[in-house]
């Protein structure tokens, strides 16, 4: 099993942004820290390099004046013919020089007349080998030489070359190393200062930089973002024409490609859902269904075994009895016939195999049809029916059959459990949207604990009472179904001197 880093949303410790931006500035200030470093340790050296290289072009340019003057001293850059370009470059580099003759008396110089004697005597030092102060010798040829030394009396340190010329003169060049070192130490300081500002401004230049760089793909990570949380509204709008733009459009396109497939996969897990949900309510009915079946016909065919037996033995011998006998079987038979019947309606119906034709009709007509059918039952039970007759029509639209199914069952229930004043009452109200029928009938109130199971398949409030009419438990649970394939409402009420159902259905 493979190992990967996870991050999750908010653990992101350093943006690229940053890092990158702290690595342009770590490598900037690095290489800023580096050159100073090297100044500090080579600088000097080098310009040391640099000055000894002027030394020698100075000693060429000094060796091609042909100077013959008899008396020492009395001729300087002022007094004889001096190339402008030699005088600039002396004054440029800090040279001081002089010439001397075979005698030692200085022919041609540019320094102070107080420094002469001194220049003079520090060449015939090192001519004659008589000078033995400390220095450091850098190059030596047999034309000239070239040392590091210090003058005593003046308290520097010099760099000096100092030779002969072919003609016999002889000359020596000094530059004090001091104003190197100064200019060595001005230039690290400079350059150090600079450093600093080159920093601060490369900082801000690289921030600005990385951040339009890394906008993109900061905008990536929020869409990846909100894509790991299932939302694909966000898009990637950058346009910098480069490789993150393709990666953005790449992006979009699997947003758009997952939102779809994701939206399919729902819709079919959806319907996956409702197909379990559907097939364990229909298992769980077929359950329900078997078992109450089981109960409800127990007594019945109890019944009519033992009859059947009775008869198959000859227990009674005259012919009313066993006539007596028949009917009871047949009845039995026959109730049996009728519950089979209404639970085969019922499962059509909460199974919604059982399609409603919906059609356009006269519910006051509907009554009026069922009460005349219902005449000879009415006599049987010396009922009293209250109904207007005469009432406009009030259109509905129904299932006709199946709404004269649920006035037929309402009207039948009322029948059965008649007292006191044995009086039925059937309503027809027109509301804003829909007609409300209400079927009464005078005797005793449900009690109220039993109110909210009356709709519920072989409840019986009273079981002796609706065994002995031969009721089922099953008709109010088929008002149910219907009334719910309408998408309409039914409902009992109780009153002090009776019990109240009611039912509505849409207007025409």
């Amino acid at each position: 099993m493979g190992h990967g880093i996870q991050i999750r949303s908010g653990e992101i410790r350093h943006s690229l942004r940053n890092q990158i931006a702290l690595i342009f500035i770590g490598m900037t200030l690095l290489s800023v820290v580096a050159i100073a470093v090297i100044n500090g340790f080579f600088l000097a050296e080098y310009y040391i390099a640099r000055k000894t290289d002027v030394l020698k072009e100075a000693y060429e340019d000094l060796g091609t004046f042909d100077i013959e003057l008899e008396s020492a001293g009395t001729a300087d850059m002022g007094e004889t013919s001096v190339p402008v370009e030699l005088k600039r470059a002396s004054m440029e580099n800090n040279l001081t020089w002089i010439i001397t003759n075979r005698q030692g008396q200085a022919l041609l110089y540019n320094v102070q007349e107080r420094d002469v004697d001194r220049m003079e005597a520090s060449l015939f030092g090192y001519q004659t080998g008589v000078d033995v102060q400390r220095k450091e010798i850098l190059e030596k040829t047999s034309a000239y030489a070239i040392q590091k030394s210090r003058d005593r009396s003046a308290g520097m340190e010099y760099l000096e070359l100092w030779g002969e010329f072919e003609n016999g003169n002889s000359c020596m060049i000094r530059s004090p190393l001091e104003s190197i070192r100064e200019s060595a130490s001005i230039s690290n300081m400079f350059y150090l200062q600079v450093g600093l500002v080159i920093i601060a401004v490369s900082a801000f230049v690289l921030w600005m930089i990385t951040n339009h760089l890394t906008r993109p793909i900061c905008e990536l990570t929020a869409i990846s973002q909100s894509m790991a949380g299932l939302d694909f509204r966000a898009k990637y709008r950058s346009r910098h024409s480069n490789e993150v733009d393709v990666l953005g459009e790449n992006f979009n396109r699997m947003s758009e490609q997952l939102e779809g497939t994701i939206l399919k996969l729902q819709s079919a897990n959806e319907q996956l859902e409702k197909d379990i949900a559907e097939k364990v309510k229909i298992d769980e009915m077929r359950k329900e269904f078997l078992d109450n079946v089981s109960h409800e016909l127990k007594t019945p065919i109890a019944l009519i075994q033992g009859y059947a037996e009775g008869l198959k033995d000859n227990i009674m011998d005259d012919m009313e009895s066993r006539e007596f006998y028949c009917e009871v079987i047949m009845d039995e038979a026959a109730k049996m016939n009728i519950m089979v019947k209404k639970l085969l309606t019922l499962n059509q119906l909460e199974s919604g195999h059982d399609r409603l034709v919906m059609e356009d009709f006269d519910i006051v007509d509907l009554i009026r049809g069922v009460l005349q059918n219902s005449e000879i039952l009415v006599q049987q039970k010396e009922a009293k029916i209250l109904f207007d007759q005469d009432q406009p029509p009030v259109y509905v639209r129904a299932d006709e059959f199946k709404i004269e199914e649920v006035v037929t069952n309402f009207f039948t229930n009322a029948l059965n459990h008649l007292d006191d004043e044995k009086t039925v009452e059937l309503k027809v109200y027109r509301q804003e949207r829909t007609a409300r029928v209400t079927v009464f009938n005078s005797g005793k109130p449900i009690p109220d604990e039993a109110l909210e199971h009356v709709w519920d398949k072989f409840y019986k409030v009273d079981k002796a009472h609706t065994r002995e009419y031969g009721g089922s438990g099953i008709g109010l649970s088929i008002v149910k179904a219907i009334m719910g394939s309408h998408q309409q409402g039914c409902g009992v009420e109780n009153y002090e001197n009776g019990v109240m159902f009611w039912f509505e259905l849409a207007l025409k």
